[in-house]
């Protein structure tokens, strides 16, 4: 879980992020017919919240997994 912090205070908002790498790569994981904008939003603000700079956005729902791989860098 990420936690969110304003003005000092931690708020419990419920960002949850699949998996965090050595806090260096967030990896954000579907199964979705299709990736939308609203995925990789997602992911970017995991990523600036948590300040790392990128992050991979993965779909499963896919023949070839390549297919489903989406790097993000900030």
């Amino acid at each position: 879980m990420l936690p969110l912090r304003y003005k000092g205070i931690e708020i419990d908002a419920g960002y949850r992020i699949d998996l965090l790498v050595v806090d260096e790569l967030i990896i954000e994981l579907k199964v979705v017919e299709a990736l939308l904008p609203l995925h990789t939003a997602q992911v970017l603000t995991y990523m600036k919240l948590a300040g790392v700079h990128t992050g991979l956005l993965i779909n499963f729902n896919v023949l070839r997994l390549v297919d489903g791989v989406r790097r993000l860098v900030l």
